[in-house]
């Protein structure tokens, strides 16, 4: 699988998301802190919220909302 951003010019906007979620659910300094030194479980909080968030808005633009 190609690592290459579907829309490139998105990557700050994702950037900023993950920060913003990975605040919300208390790993606070995110953007510092070394990942490898987390737990699986919290890494995936992050990706799995990031992903929640994005279907939402995907679903939201299909109803027309």
């Amino acid at each position: 699988m190609s690592s290459k951003k579907a829309v490139p010019a998105a990557k700050a906007a994702l950037n900023q998301m993950k920060l913003e979620i990975a605040n919300e659910i208390g790993l606070a300094n995110y953007e510092t802190v070394d990942k490898g030194n987390l737990t699986a479980r919290q890494n995936g909080y992050v990706g799995g919220y990031m992903t929640k968030k994005l279907v939402e808005m995907a679903e939201n633009q299909m109803a027309g909302k």
